[in-house]
């Protein structure tokens, strides 16, 4: 059985940020939810640094040239091509 939450009218963020981290979901099941998607939601990224041979990232801005696409972009692309074909 799906429980309605009645929501206050929030003055602020503070205010509403303050409901949600004292509100109690304990009282609810898995089932009283609605599942729902972001499709515009881009996935989070983080600089790393990686130690590569020089060959390595002269071909790779070589091909990246060759396709007019930033290098690190055509890298991100190797490593997750590499990654689907090992599953």
């Amino acid at each position: 059985m799906k429980k309605k939450i009645k929501l206050p009218k929030f003055k602020n963020e503070d205010a509403e940020r303050d409901y949600w981290a004292k509100f109690d979901l304990s009282r609810f099941s898995p089932s009283d939810f609605e599942r729902v998607s972001f499709p515009n939601l881009k996935p989070s990224s983080r600089p790393i640094s990686l130690r590569l041979p020089l060959h390595l990232i002269a071909r790779v801005k070589e091909r990246a040239n060759e396709i007019d696409m930033p290098y690190q972009s055509l890298m991100k692309k190797y490593i997750a091509q590499g990654i689907l074909k090992e599953d």
